[in-house]
């Protein structure tokens, strides 16, 4: 896992001032109030992760991200996998959620405890804290419910939240499981107060009207006074959410998105988004992470803030083998450094997914072809070339390569030894274009 500092070690005189330069708060209660709460003696904190699939997400690292630091600095988390509320579903901005069956949230939210416990410490005098609202929800009746709790709120002061204010202009309007949501996490919150002394709530920007529910309810109950703050959502440079709701989810379940694909994404974000995503998704030092922006500038073709951030966020997310498994696939598959021969089928698989071409029915898949089966041939099949002449013809500059090995004649054939684990051969033309056959 990548290193991870404290402020201290990251040239901060506080916790609420690195947060602050790393862009980590978006809303917050009384900022003063905050500061004090954060650079003060340890507190106890949590954030709330619904099992509405089968992972979590990059818009859900930013609030472990944000876990953790406070981690680092002494205070005490606790991750709260919504067994009750992931059974509800969150409003979202249109249209209503698919309620899951109970047993899918079940083996959901143990996927999402299992992603989390590797991300925040489970071990020091702050270990993670696990807890799931179906644990006291469940246990209440509708009238307790509505008695003790429902009677906190007022109507106006829900109809107000934003979500909430645009379902209702919405054509299809908000139904009344979601519209509750709000009050349920309100709850939760008060419980934690209860149960352990918590006296701050974390989430996305997109939950501040649910968060301020659960600080008005222990207000109203307690009379005291405790803090929320939301962490921004993460956009790409054309100001696009990066999310599970927009269909181009970057999961951090290695079994929906490998370590490979992960590390790519990264390295693959423009020069001018660096320093934002340095900030705020990586733990290194304000001046590593200076210097690193001054390369950008003055070095761009070097990418060395892409290597660093790819490296920090896949590392610190699915661990430094997974990571180097990565680095060394991208080196081998473009004939970089390191045998192609050694990468392992769990490797090798998800690492040329996109290497896959449009068949008959408008599907994708890996061209198929057979022992025997020319080079030139195989290289149109994987979409490399138009045609064969032009495959025989690059074939003979010397520009095509199997598995990194040069094609010496435009007649070569490909061999039984030339499939990795007996199943793909990588073909590549020039140093960048790249394909892959598949032994039909």
């Amino acid at each position: 896992m990548a290193h991870v500092t404290n402020f201290k070690e990251a040239g901060f005189d506080s916790l609420f001032d690195e947060l602050t330069w790393r862009g980590l708060i978006s809303q917050s209660t009384d900022r003063d109030q905050l500061a004090e709460a954060l650079n003060g003696g340890p507190i106890t904190y949590y954030c709330g992760f619904d099992p509405t699939a089968a992972s979590l997400h990059i818009g859900n690292l930013v609030q472990l991200i944000n876990m953790r630091h406070l981690q680092e600095a002494g205070h005490h988390p606790i991750a709260l996998v919504g067994g009750a509320t992931g059974l509800i579903g969150d409003p979202r901005q249109s249209g209503e959620r698919t309620l899951n069956p109970k047993d899918v949230v079940a083996s959901w939210a143990k996927r999402l405890q299992k992603q989390i416990g590797g991300i925040l410490r489970s071990d020091g005098d702050n270990p993670v804290r696990f807890v799931s609202n179906y644990d006291w929800t469940a246990q209440m009746s509708v009238i307790d419910f509505l008695r003790d709790v429902g009677k906190n709120f007022r109507m106006g002061t829900m109809l107000a939240k934003d979500t909430v204010a645009r379902r209702l202009k919405s054509d299809e309007g908000i139904s009344f499981t979601e519209f509750s949501y709000q009050v349920l996490q309100g709850n939760d919150f008060l419980h934690l107060y209860d149960e352990y002394g918590c006296t701050l709530e974390l989430g996305g920007s997109d939950q501040w009207g649910n968060l301020t529910s659960g600080l008005d309810l222990i207000r109203k109950v307690h009379g005291e006074s405790v803090n929320v703050f939301t962490s921004p959502i993460i956009t790409d440079a054309q100001g696009k959410k990066f999310g599970k709701s927009e269909g181009n989810a970057v999961w951090l379940d290695p079994t929906m998105l490998s370590p490979y694909k992960f590390y790519q994404f990264w390295f693959n974000q423009p020069d001018g988004e660096m320093v934002k995503l340095l900030k705020a998704f990586t733990f290194l030092p304000k001046d590593e992470i200076e210097r690193l922006g001054h390369e950008v500038e003055v070095n761009p073709g070097a990418r060395e803030a892409q290597k660093t951030l790819a490296w920090e966020v896949t590392s610190f997310v699915h661990g430094e083998e997974a990571t180097r498994q990565a680095l060394d696939a991208a080196a081998a598959l473009f004939g970089r450094g390191g045998d192609i021969t050694a990468i392992s089928m769990e490797v090798l698989e998800p690492s040329i997914e996109g290497l896959k071409v449009e068949n008959e029915e408008g599907g994708r898949e890996f061209a198929k072809v057979v022992v025997g089966e020319r080079v030139a041939q195989a290289g149109v099949a994987a979409g490399l070339f138009k045609s064969v002449s032009e495959a025989r013809k690059t074939i003979k500059s010397g520009g095509v390569y199997v598995n990194n090995k040069r094609v010496e004649t435009p007649d070569q054939e490909l061999s039984g030894s030339d499939f990795l684990h007996g199943k793909f051969v990588l073909i590549r033309r020039g140093k960048k274009a790249i394909g892959a056959v598949e032994l039909g």
